[in-house]
């Protein structure tokens, strides 16, 4: 296999392993994200700065299907001081990931030294919103920033929102050109009345783990990570299923939030825009634009509906 035929296998390989160690005291998931890390940049048009950003976003709720069932979707906001800004990044159970940022670019006041995003994030907030088929009601918990790093933050919120001690490593290779070459996450999180030493452990492992974005960038098996990494533990995967970008935005969905504009909007749009009128998606910034007519459809179904 040639090195070019390497990297594509590695591209189209993106994957979320489930299992569970200890007995089933603890369980974890991987995810290989490459392929979902290199689409989220193509899409948005970023530069490294913006691609570590979102790219630990989307592989920090990629880790978090694993908790979601059937239709089930999840939604998590960061809502910060810093020249980030904020993002949203969004997950279904069927393993579609989609996300963008609120800022882009970041500002940089002077060129960027290391990886540390701290700075970046400034105080905040980060919010998980869970949208549950058979719940009536989506349901949301809020905690604030504390490292200005995503996978710690996240690990911050299921130990404070939910009381579970809980960890994530998230990670993202980049070669000398600033190609992403390797993507990916880790999450560990003690069960109900899991042993504290247990736990301790879990945690103590994932901090001598190897660099993931480094692994997958190298072409490793992610079963094999997690077999020889946590062999004292006798882990047992679950279950695997691809993970990637995807918005399912349309036509349609852009029409309806034009038509939950105000009326005096759509009317200045109307007396003053420019047509075709121009508008994107945030999650996955695919155009879709609008000629005066429909603005004026638009328009009259907003009057007919309100």
């Amino acid at each position: 296999m040639t090195p070019k035929d390497n990297v594509q296998k590695r591209l189209k390989a993106d994957k979320l392993y489930q299992f569970l160690m200890a007995g089933g005291a603890v369980r974890g998931a991987l995810v290989s994200g490459t392929s979902l890390v290199n689409t989220m940049r193509s899409a948005h048009d970023l530069g490294i700065l913006e691609t570590l950003t979102l790219g630990h976003a989307c592989l920090g709720v990629a880790l978090l299907v694993a908790n979601l069932k059937g239709n089930d979707s999840l939604s998590m906001q960061i809502e910060c001081s810093g020249p980030i800004k904020g993002l949203t990044a969004d997950a279904g159970a069927d393993g579609a990931i989609r996300g963008y940022l609120k800022q882009v670019p970041i500002p940089l006041k002077k060129p960027l030294e290391d990886f540390n995003l701290s700075p970046f994030f400034g105080a905040g907030f980060l919010t998980i919103t869970r949208y549950l088929v058979d719940a009536k009601q989506p349901f949301s918990g809020r905690v604030e920033l504390q490292h200005g790093n995503i996978g710690q933050d996240l690990a911050h919120y299921f130990h404070t929102s939910e009381q579970t001690p809980t960890s994530f490593s998230l990670s993202i290779q980049f070669d000398q050109d600033g190609k992403v070459i390797g993507a990916g996450g880790l999450f560990l999180q003690a069960m109900p009345g899991a042993d504290e030493e247990v736990a301790g452990a879990m945690q103590e492992q994932v901090l001598a783990l190897p660099s993931l974005g480094a692994y997958l960038a190298q072409g490793n098996d992610p079963e094999q990570l997690i077999n020889d990494s946590f062999s004292l533990f006798k882990p047992e995967i679950l279950d695997n299923k691809p993970i990637l970008f995807l918005c399912r935005c349309n036509r349609k969905r852009l029409q309806t939030i034009l038509m939950g504009l105000p009326i005096s909007e759509l009317d200045d749009i109307l007396e003053n825009g420019d047509f075709p009128l121009e508008t994107r998606c945030h999650y996955c910034s695919r155009e879709y634009n609008f000629n005066k007519k429909e603005i004026e459809k638009i328009r009259a179904g907003h009057l007919a509906t309100n």
